[in-house]
């Protein structure tokens, strides 16, 4: 499980790898004059605002519970996920216009060689990085390092995009591949970046994850029955960092509070272990009395 040092260092290299990569493909863009070039530095434009703003959410994510926030900070990773898709979708509509507005003018590109020369170096970098922060983020279960590596991957994708034209370009001669490129890559980074927002509403309305669920059920089915107890009104939910599980356990009106304590207490370590090291469990002890009576109420309602 990666720790938040590993998770700060991670993000830190994206920021400083985000700025030379801006750097270097505005350069290539100046030079060559290529539309696909110029919608790739624009993407990467977005890129770095988007990385500086994930860097600042996770530290606040790491933030411990304080009066104002009970159950403390970690919900900003789902915003900077938000923000990043958002992001990203502006970035694929700037690159859309580009596209556009080359069509209508006209094509014009110099120095293709130097071009794709650039953008490889900058594909092959922004691969190795995006790999490693979606890597990362799935060790943690962290959606900010997740989305931040997806959208290093965008780029990726938007430099093949490119590559691929300048190529062809420079065997063909047809200069036009360069702005059906540019439009090409910006329709996938924005179906990416409607994903990332999806992904990101998901977390902040606490969708449930059906996966999980079958974990946490199966589990507590195992631990319930050998105890000769009952579990119902299961409901979890993550808040980016953090798994927050509850349930009710029906015991026996017979045994005693401290028994029923001791049991429920084994329970909640089982299902934290399963949700090592970030899982935070409550039950609800129910004798079975209760439940009886409450049903029996449901049925005459």
């Amino acid at each position: 499980m990666a720790g938040y040092r590993e998770q700060l260092r991670v993000m830190m290299l994206s920021l400083v790898v985000a700025g030379l990569l801006l750097a270097t493909k505005v350069t290539a863009a100046v030079i060559t004059g290529s539309s696909a070039i110029y919608s790739d530095a624009a993407e990467s434009v977005v890129h770095f605002l988007a990385v500086a703003f994930a860097v600042w959410a996770l530290r606040l994510s790491h933030k411990p519970a304080d009066e104002s926030h009970h159950y403390g900070h970690d919900k900003v990773a789902f915003l900077s996920s938000g923000f990043e898709g958002a992001m990203i979708c502006s970035a694929a509509m700037l690159i859309l216009y580009e596209a556009v507005k080359q069509w209508i003018t006209g094509v014009e590109i110099g120095h293709i060689g130097l071009g794709i020369a650039i953008t490889a170096a900058a594909a092959a970098v922004n691969l190795v990085l995006g790999l490693a922060l979606i890597a990362t983020g799935k060790r943690s279960g962290s959606p900010l390092l997740r989305a931040n590596g997806m959208h290093v991957l965008t780029d990726v994708w938007s430099s093949v995009a490119v590559l691929v034209a300048l190529v062809l370009c420079r065997v063909t001669g047809w200069l036009w591949w360069d702005p059906l490129a540019a439009v090409i890559a910006a329709l996938n980074i924005l179906r990416i970046g409607f994903q990332l927002i999806r992904s990101s509403i998901g977390g902040l309305l606490d969708e449930s994850d059906p996966a999980l669920e079958t974990r946490l059920r199966g589990l507590l089915r195992e631990e319930t029955g050998a105890r000769g107890l009952s579990y119902h009104n299961l409901r979890h939910r993550h808040s980016g960092r953090t798994h927050w599980v509850e349930f009710h356990l029906v015991f026996d009106d017979s045994l005693s509070l401290g028994d029923a304590h001791r049991a429920a207490t084994a329970i909640e370590a089982k299902v934290a272990a399963l949700l090592h090291p970030h899982g935070r469990v409550i039950s609800h002890l129910e004798p079975k009395s209760a439940t009886r009576r409450r049903s029996m109420g449901a049925l005459v309602k």
